[in-house]
């Protein structure tokens, strides 16, 4: 209880009031459709995203900067790069029907930063699969002027037992 009451606090002072007053009526995200069972934090970060192409070892999304993934100078935050990296890194080495791979490990590199409304073309390409583990790279690039945002190599791992 008291280290809520200190989050709490530390909140109070970095947020406006009306900025406090709209994340506390933040319990939970309506459904879009019956029986969705996404949690809030995919609404939160992967609305918006379209995908472009899927074929094995390759997705490609688009996906326009929203104000809510930004800082306050209305740069994308690392932390939504980050996110972006593991959903469409995660993506590309699902397998319907099989549970979801854990990310072992991430590593990107900021090469540069988008703004509210950039249009980002977003591509995961699996590097290679040995037994449970995969590795992938993705690149999140600005549509319009081809500039890379950044690039990140993300490894999963996956124990699948076998259909045989």
């Amino acid at each position: 209880m008291k280290a809520e009451k200190g989050v709490e606090s530390v909140l109070q002072h970095l947020l406006s009031h009306q900025e406090s007053e709209a994340l506390s009526r933040l319990h939970s995200v309506p459904s879009i459709w019956p029986g969705d069972t996404s949690s809030f934090y995919e609404h939160f970060i992967l609305r918006g995203i379209q995908v472009d192409r899927v074929q094995p070892g390759l997705v490609s999304c688009s996906f326009k900067v929203p104000p809510r993934l930004t800082d306050k100078s209305g740069k994308l935050c690392n932390g939504a790069i980050a996110n972006l990296v593991d959903e469409v890194g995660g993506a590309v080495v699902y397998v319907e029907g099989l549970p979801m791979n854990v990310s072992v490990d991430m590593s990107i590199s900021f090469l540069s930063t988008a703004r509210v409304d950039d249009e980002l073309e977003i591509t995961s390409k699996l590097l290679g699969r040995k037994g449970g583990y995969s590795g992938t790279i993705v690149l999140l690039k600005n549509k319009a002027t081809g500039e890379l945002i950044a690039e990140g190599r993300h490894s999963l791992f996956g124990r699948h037992n076998s259909k045989m």
